[in-house]
């Protein structure tokens, strides 16, 4: 009995991995479709939304049963608890990367993005997708350092986030004002699509430590600062 509960907690963390998986592809086509205006991968991804959804509504299935079946306890409670909140973060990432497939389908056969803005659009998808991977790669090795690294690479995504605004105010600004709604839509997106998936590893800390990875990281930085004193 023990053995097939083990068996299904290590299910769960199956499902978590599948699903960073294809919300990692997914921002990374909905990125090529929105900036090649290409219709059919956007219909791809935005199709393809329903299988992370059914892998999330599977995920809250097992999860719940397992706490219904075993009243899991100590460290095990925490992966079941912590794994619905990853596969919602996960779901949520899901949707983001399908509003920007939906905003190429909406523009099509128009670009959306004006051609000076190209390259940060696409630094922000493959940043994206990068953070996605390491989340993924967190989930897997429960790696706790590799955990609290994505916190700074999201810094990243904020300066490219910034950066969109600095074009947007511009004076110099040409491209009018649905493409300035576009932009400003498209940079929520792939910011809020990294918080995400620096939620799923600080997620991942919490499982491993029994500590929030805010409170462990102000833990840390007292000590590096006497350090290098």
């Amino acid at each position: 009995m023990r053995d097939a509960y083990h068996e299904e907690l290590d299910s769960i963390g199956d499902g978590l991995v599948e699903m960073a998986r294809l919300v990692g592809s997914a921002i990374g086509r909905a990125t090529t479709a929105i900036l090649d205006s290409d219709l059919k991968l956007a219909e791809s991804v935005i199709e393809g939304d329903q299988k992370v959804d059914d892998l999330q509504h599977e995920l809250e299935a097992r999860a719940i049963a397992l706490l219904a079946r075993q009243q899991p306890v100590a460290t095990d409670l925490r992966i079941v608890v912590t794994s619905l909140r990853m596969s919602a973060d996960l779901e949520r990432s899901g949707d983001l990367a399908q509003h920007v497939a939906k905003l190429a389908r909406l523009r099509f056969p128009n670009r959306a993005i004006p051609h000076d803005l190209h390259a940060t659009i696409l630094e922000m998808g493959q940043l994206a997708q990068r953070l996605m991977a390491k989340a993924a790669e967190v989930i897997v090795t429960k790696d706790v350092d590799l955990a609290l690294q994505l916190e700074q690479d999201d810094d990243a995504m904020d300066l490219l986030h910034r950066t969109l605004f600095q074009h947007l105010m511009d004076d110099r600004w040409k491209h009018g004002i649905e493409t300035a709604v576009d932009v400003t839509l498209l940079g929520r997106y792939y910011e809020r699509y990294a918080d995400h998936a620096v939620a799923v590893a600080k997620r991942v800390v919490y499982l491993v430590t029994g500590e929030h990875a805010d409170d462990l990281q102000q833990e840390i930085q007292p000590v590096a600062g006497v350090e290098g004193a």
